[in-house]
C-alpha cells in the first residue's frame, strides 16, 4: 500500500468532519469575529475550502510562491455565501482525492517548495506537506472554526462524536 493509498481514509474521514462543521455556517454569522485583529467566520470558512483545494497543487507542481516576484500575492477566497462554499470544498475535495488516488510514491517523495518573492521559505517532501499543511493545517482551522461558531451561538455537536 503506497503513502496515498494510507492518506486517503484519513482524508476521507477528516473532511466529512469538516463538511459537517461547514454545513453548520449561518450565513448571517459571515462576518462574525472573536476580536478585533482576528479573523471572522467567512475568513475561516473560505480558507478550510481554499486548504483542500491545495492538494493537486502540490502534487503536480514543485512550489508554490505566495507572493510570486511578478505578480499578485495569494489571497483567501473571500465568499460569503455558504451554500456556495459548500460546493466548492466538494468540488477541491473530490479534485484533492483524485489526485491522491493517481499519486504514486515517487511524486510523494518529491520535494516541494513554499516561496514568498522567489525565495524558499521551506522545502519538504509532499507527502509531509499534504500531511502537515493540508490534513492538520485544515484541522487547525477547523477548530478555530467550531470555536467561533460555538462562540456566537452555533450549537454544533463535538467534532470527533462517535
Amino acid at each position: 500500500m503506497g503513502l496515498a493509498d494510507q492518506m486517503i481514509p484519513e482524508l476521507d474521514a477528516e473532511m466529512a468532519r469538516t463538511r459537517n462543521l461547514l454545513e453548520k455556517v449561518p450565513a448571517d454569522k459571515m462576518d462574525w469575529c472573536a476580536a478585533e485583529g482576528l479573523h471572522t467566520i467567512a475568513w475561516n470558512a473560505n480558507h478550510l475550502v481554499d486548504i483542500i483545494g491545495w492538494t493537486p497543487k502540490i502534487i503536480e507542481q514543485s512550489y508554490f510562491d505566495i507572493a510570486p516576484p511578478d505578480g499578485p500575492a495569494e489571497q483567501v477566497s473571500s465568499e460569503s455565501n455558504p451554500s456556495v462554499l459548500l460546493k466548492q470544498f466538494d468540488n477541491n475535495l473530490k479534485a484533492a482525492r483524485e489526485s491522491l488516488v493517481n499519486c504514486s510514491d515517487d511524486i510523494m517523495a518529491e520535494m516541494w517548495s513554499l516561496k514568498s518573492g522567489g525565495q524558499a521559505l521551506f522545502t519538504i517532501p509532499k507527502s509531509e506537506c499534504l500531511r502537515t499543511w493540508v490534513l492538520n493545517h485544515a484541522v487547525h482551522h477547523r477548530g478555530i472554526l467550531s470555536v467561533y461558531l460555538r462562540m456566537c451561538g452555533v450549537e454544533l455537536t463535538p467534532v470527533y462524536d462517535g
